[in-house]
């Protein structure tokens, strides 16, 4: 399927989803979040995608931000709308079945640094830049910054990104657990796809179940999660996966998961 903002692309195992606005440096608006909805939809139905790579094209900007054209005449109640849309689009990245590495080069400001949250694990070059500038223009984060970025970073720091609107570098994101890891540019998406690739020839009803016992987890106390945890490890002795995985290892040789 095409759209106007975003591209999708098929490597093997590996779907390759890319916000495509280079020349508004791939700031977020109604119809590219929609897209991007459109495009898990995609992604969801296609049994041979395994794991999703998610970058911006052009090599100025991962996702500059939200289209500040777009939101400065909104009403109150049509910036709640669009905050909503936002959350809608990247809660539904965030709980996606399949694991979403982000590959990020360039601004990753505002929106785009909610869009990197979203996804499960982040891998950033020397040029990517941070922040949650928002305040800036005299508004605070939309798309979940304030909910996620505490989660990942802790609350302080989160606070003071967000109330000094200062920007960070990839090393300073990966310092403080914003990013997982720092490749050099003409190697991002190359390191992104080595990972990919490894987390795609894993049991993936496994990867999929570990991600929801993280996601769900993180939200309940202590004790609660543990019990959640060990209902889908005993979910994990219903497939076939398991019974391969194991018998594989017993047997000294590499498992042929076929994903049931």
């Amino acid at each position: 399927m095409a759209w106007n903002n975003v591209l999708l692309e098929k490597d093997g195992a590996v779907g390759i989803l890319t916000v495509n606005r280079p020349k508004a440096l791939n700031a977020l608006n109604g119809d590219t979040l929609t897209e991007i909805a459109l495009a898990l939809d995609e992604i969801d139905k296609d049994d041979e995608i395994k794991v999703v790579i998610l970058t911006g094209s052009g090599d100025k900007a991962f996702v500059a931000g939200a289209d500040i054209v777009a939101m400065q005449t909104l009403s109150p109640m049509e910036a709640k709308g669009f905050a909503l849309l936002g959350q809608q689009v990247f809660s539904k990245l965030e709980k996606f079945r399949k694991p979403v590495i982000a590959a990020i080069n360039g601004f990753t400001l505002g929106g785009g640094c909610e869009l990197a949250m979203s996804c499960d694990i982040r891998i950033a070059t020397p040029k990517s830049l941070f922040g949650q500038p928002e305040v800036n223009l005299g508004v605070i984060p939309g798309f979940a910054g304030t909910q996620r970025l505490p989660r990942l970073v802790g609350k302080g720091r989160a606070k003071e990104l967000i109330y000094s609107a200062v920007n960070i570098n990839a090393e300073e994101a990966y310092r403080i657990g914003l990013v997982n890891k720092v490749v050099e540019e003409a190697q991002l998406m190359e390191e992104a796809k080595k990972m990919a690739n490894k987390i795609a020839s894993k049991g993936q009803i496994a990867v999929r179940l570990a991600k929801e016992a993280i996601n769900e987890g993180m939200e309940m106390d202590l004790d609660k999660a543990m019990i959640h945890e060990a209902d889908l490890f005993g979910l994990c002795f219903s497939t076939e996966e398991q019974r391969e995985g194991m018998t594989a290892f017993i047997e000294k040789r590499p498992a042929k998961f076929t994903g049931k």
